[in-house]
């Protein structure tokens, strides 16, 4: 038996993901979100010499990571991109026998200011995963107009305050072009306060706009579609989310999956359903000495599934 090497700061719910993933030996294994590779480690440690680890992600930085970590090892192979588009990848059409997405922003990009993410760093008001793509929140924030600020500050926020933020930003970005994190903090704390929480007023603004951004949502929602075609029958779906948008997608498409859809008087004939997922327990939260240990981990919650092969049995 091989020795695990853990690495030095765990991944979110690491023991919980790889008991979720129930990793086999000779499995291919897929983690959608490669961070600084913590879960995939432990992957690869329960993998003998015929397993097969593909790790993707957005961000060139956690790319270079992958390479430097496991590019002399023949059972991994690395790849740049979304895991919206895993099955558009020759490594995926073999079929899976696990797939880990862990969500949101990892902690590396909070620490590097020059990422834009953290309202507590100042640095260029960025926040893609992927620099090279799409469009800057200081762009975005530079030319959409009040109304679609506002939509997105609720929608994937839920910031009570977010048409009096909008309507802020629009006024000063006439003065003063937003492009520092710390001016868009800033001017969110003198709409909302700083009252007495503990939680900084620009927090929930920051995580709408980098969902917005990045796409966050619409690709999760490919995603689990695209894994759940790749896994193979017995094949393990985990996914770590960190807000309840995000959690919400996970559920309702495991439940969509796993349980026949609610009776309608109306229609007389039963539609018939053949369940393709096994919920394995609903949600999952981490440990209480994990959550003491690493207060991320506090508002972390996993769900995993199992593929059932065709006819619905497990």
């Amino acid at each position: 038996m091989r020795e695990q090497s853990q690495p030095s700061h765990l991944p979110v719910m690491y023991a919980q993901v790889l008991d979720g993933l129930r990793v086999l030996g000779n499995g291919r294994y897929l983690d959608g979100t490669f961070g600084r590779g913590g879960h995939a480690r432990g992957v690869l440690d329960r993998l003998g010499p015929d397993g097969r680890l593909l790790v993707m992600d957005k961000d060139p930085e956690a790319i270079a990571t992958a390479h430097a970590l496991f590019g002399a090892d023949g059972r991994v192979a690395v790849y740049r991109g979304s895991f919206a588009d895993l099955a558009n990848w020759d490594e995926t059409a073999p079929g899976l026998d696990g797939v880990l997405f862990d969500l949101g922003v990892s902690s590396p990009q909070l620490d590097v200011a020059e990422r834009g993410f953290s309202f507590g760093k100042d640095g260029p008001l960025d926040m893609r995963m992927d620099p090279d793509s799409g469009e800057s929140a200081a762009n975005w924030l530079a030319r959409a107009d009040e109304r679609e600020i506002a939509d997105v500050l609720w929608t994937y926020g839920e910031e009570k305050l977010s048409r009096k933020i909008a309507r802020t930003i629009v006024a000063r970005r006439d003065e003063t072009p937003l492009l520092r994190t710390a001016q868009l903090a800033e001017l969110i704390a003198s709409v909302v306060g700083r009252g007495d929480s503990k939680i900084h007023p620009a927090t929930r603004s920051f995580q709408a706009i980098r969902i917005f951004i990045n796409r966050e949502l619409e690709d999760l929602e490919r995603g689990l579609d695209a894994a759940l075609a790749r896994l193979k029958p017995g094949g393990r779906l985990a996914v770590i989310s960190f807000h309840s948008l995000e959690d919400r997608i996970v559920k309702q498409f495991i439940a969509r999956h796993a349980k026949a859809p609610p009776g309608n008087r109306r229609m007389p004939v039963e539609v018939a359903f053949t369940p393709d997922l096994l919920d394995l327990g609903g949600a999952q939260r981490a440990t209480p000495e994990e959550t003491a240990s690493n207060p991320r981990a506090r508002s972390a919650v996993l769900r995993v599934a199992e593929k059932l092969p065709a006819g619905g049995r497990a």
